[in-house]
């Protein structure tokens, strides 16, 4: 139980009624952006954990977590009652390889994501250090209805700020107000995600990096296959990097 710290709520910001962030004073180790950690809180006599991704760089001096509360969720539900100035225990031990050093050369990076699992690439696209190693980056946030669009003030000046950056909303359950309608794997299949970035194909030296649920990641790691691309490993460089989000 040593790795675990007393965090403080400094901040709970609501962007819709299931779908929140907390900001949180904690004493951890550095982390790196795309890494994770795990948050608990004790609930009846027993202390209920979960992984959740950095939302924040790791310069930013309190620690973000972009939540949604799942209908009687274990840890989701009590989370969601914290309120500013609340205690809620922190792993003080970062891990993931779900990071940019961890990732071959490549010209255009791909960051595909669904849901709360765009945490990780806004925490990488707030490190700044992505601008340097890939020509171009494309976000796509894959989500159910236009209202799940969260940190679009974020995402937006980043747009303003990098040429080289196209973010791409897609909405699934309803009539997109911005963006594509759809999922991810349609946008890929139909050639609507091409369209969209002004690209006549996926350029042979991408890197795809996926997030989200483990539909998406599974059938769109497939699709990719099919296109030609391959795992990413260590010992054997490829074109896709994923992360299953629950």
């Amino acid at each position: 139980m040593t790795n675990w710290v007393i965090g403080k709520v400094v901040e709970v910001n609501w962007w819709t009624p299931s779908l929140f962030s907390l900001k949180i004073a904690a004493d951890i180790k550095n982390f790196t952006a795309g890494q994770f950690t795990k948050l608990a809180l004790d609930v009846d006599g027993k202390r209920i954990a979960r992984a959740y991704s950095f939302v924040n760089a790791p310069s930013d001096p309190l620690l973000e977590f972009y939540v949604i509360e799942v209908h009687n969720g274990a840890l989701s539900h009590p989370l969601a009652q914290l309120k500013e100035g609340d205690n809620v225990w922190v792993y003080s031990k970062p891990s993931g390889y779900f990071t940019l050093d961890e990732l071959p050369k490549a010209d255009t990076l791909w960051m595909l994501s669904t849901g709360t699992a765009i945490g990780p690439y806004l925490s990488i696209l707030s490190d700044g250090k992505l601008w340097k190693q890939f020509s171009r980056v494309v976000l796509v946030h894959g989500v159910r209805l236009n209202t799940d669009l969260c940190y679009q003030e974020q995402i937006r000046a980043t747009e303003k700020l990098f040429e080289q950056f196209t973010y791409v909303p897609l909405v699934s359950r309803e009539k997109p107000e911005v963006g594509l309608g759809g999922r991810v794997t349609d946008i890929l299949k139909s050639g609507q995600l091409l369209n969209y970035c002004q690209l006549d194909a996926l350029p042979a030296d991408s890197h795809f990096m996926l997030c989200g649920n483990p539909d998406m990641v599974k059938d769109t790691t497939l699709l990719l296959q099919q296109l030609g691309f391959k795992k990413h490993r260590r010992v054997e460089p490829g074109h896709i990097t994923v992360e299953q989000y629950w």
